[in-house]
């Protein structure tokens, strides 16, 4: 078959992101089947129509990374965009349309009817290879893990994980790595980044998440020396820097250590950098980390006061997050903390209290998120409708995100802002328009990663 892959995300703020999800598909596609893969963040959306005209899909496949930008002060959906790209396909060819990726995973039925696909993937996107297989044969789709078709929306939500083993922490034999097929050029030269994943799954139960729909709650621990591997391969593909795309690194120690050790033993000689939680870790952790070539952490602490983390179910205490961040700073790692106020349980004195906390953080750079999105399926949707917030028959394709009614006629954005006098290392959401165009411009001076470090004061 010939399979058109598009991946739709335009979003470059901060910056440029590499569809890793789109390329794993790619892989598990590209043995059996022609492919064509548009990536509309670097190829445009102008040549759409002759992509496929020229190429004559018998099915595209469409990654839905980002529903909207989730940033309550500045909120941007992209749905519309999507129905437009959708309409624009149908146009253009009668192959059927295939909807997946982690923000389709989140809203599949709302999005299945909203853009009228044939079928979509739910959670992992590699069965797409067995529904591609089954097309091929004339059959009519089943049996396939996470399939969704259109007139099911009275179905339950499939499981995408109902074949995998039950053990957590098994290690996978197998997992899609980079094919090639995805033009890397465009992000080589928009700050030389590359993802790779060490794991999928995320054993924790933050009350706002949506990780574990995405990629369910067992985690999947990919062998260290091919993770060494595709690293290594990256670096000789052009990248400067890798981020590693796991749901949170270090929810496994021991195979963090065993990836680290595996980095080393390849040679890889480029810098990384993951996300973080502030959980309790062994004394030379990020030490050896940092030998295998760590050089950015990333912790998602979401807040500094303890009645707040505990609402946002929280594996970790404030003091739990002022000895992680020792720790990396002893490792000589650049260190950032990413923060969500506003959430349950959250009082003009919490506030206070983490951001008072943050001043306290030596050598780091803050991002504020101001309000809480709110996902279906999470604890969080289920306490916003109980306390009025939400009716429970919302979808929440709008962005709508959760405010503490604690908080009523406070502007959390502008205690930021007085907290922070002018401090350039606390920043508002992802830093806007205006730190995207200074990341493009250090990009064009040859500058590579993410580059927030040179924020630190």
């Amino acid at each position: 078959m010939r399979v058109l892959l598009v991946s739709a995300n335009r979003l470059k703020a901060p910056y440029p992101v590499y569809p890793l999800g789109l390329d794993c598909v790619a892989a598990s596609v590209c043995d059996r089947h022609q492919l064509r893969i548009l990536d509309l963040l670097a190829e445009g959306e102008e040549m759409l129509e002759q992509v496929v005209a020229e190429f004559a899909p018998d099915a595209v496949g469409i990654s839905l990374r980002n529903i909207d930008n989730t940033d309550a002060t500045r909120p941007i959906s992209f749905v519309e965009e999507y129905r437009a790209l959708v309409a624009r396909i149908r146009k253009a060819t009668s192959a059927p349309v295939i909807l997946g990726g982690c923000g389709f995973t989140i809203f599949a039925k709302p999005l299945m009817r909203l853009l009228q696909a044939d079928y979509g993937i739910v959670g992992e996107g590699e069965p797409f290879v067995d529904l591609l297989h089954q097309l091929e044969q004339g059959l009519a789709p089943a049996g396939i893990p996470g399939l969704l078709a259109r007139g099911s929306d009275g179905a339950p939500l499939p499981e995408p994980w109902a074949s995998s083993p039950q053990q957590t922490g098994d290690v996978e034999s197998k997992f899609s790595t980079m094919t090639g097929v995805v033009d890397t050029a465009f992000y080589l030269a928009n700050g030389g980044m590359l993802g790779f994943q060490t794991k999928r799954g995320c054993p924790y139960r933050c009350s706002y998440c949506t990780y574990p729909q995405v990629e369910g709650s067992r985690l999947k621990l990919f062998p260290p020396e091919e993770v060494a591997r595709t690293a290594r391969s990256l670096e000789k593909a052009g990248a400067r820097y890798l981020f590693a795309t796991d749901a949170t690194f270090n929810c496994s120690i021991e195979h963090n250590l065993a990836v680290a050790d595996a980095l080393r033993v390849v040679g890889l000689s480029i810098p990384w950098g993951a996300f973080f939680a502030p959980i309790r870790t062994t004394a030379e952790y990020y030490a050896r980390l940092a030998a295998s070539g760590l050089t950015h952490v990333e912790f998602g602490t979401e807040s500094l006061s303890g009645p707040v983390l505990r609402s946002y179910c929280k594996p970790f205490c404030v003091d739990d997050v002022f000895r992680e961040h020792e720790k990396a700073l002893s490792a000589g790692l650049h260190v950032a903390h990413y923060f969500m106020l506003g959430g349950p349980d959250e009082t003009p004195v919490t506030l206070e209290e983490t951001l008072s906390n943050v001043r306290r953080l030596a050598r780091t750079v803050s991002f504020f998120f101001c309000g809480v999105r709110i996902y279906p399926g999470t604890a969080l949707q289920r306490r916003a409708v109980a306390e009025g917030q939400l009716d429970e028959a919302d979808e929440l394709l709008r962005p709508t995100y959760y405010r503490s009614p604690a908080l009523a006629g406070i502007d959390v954005e502008q205690v930021v802002r007085r907290f922070a006098d002018g401090r350039a290392n606390w920043i508002i959401g992802a830093g806007g328009e205006q730190t995207m165009r200074m990341l493009e411009r250090m990009y064009a001076r040859g500058y590579a990663g993410p580059l927030w470090e040179k924020l630190v004061r």
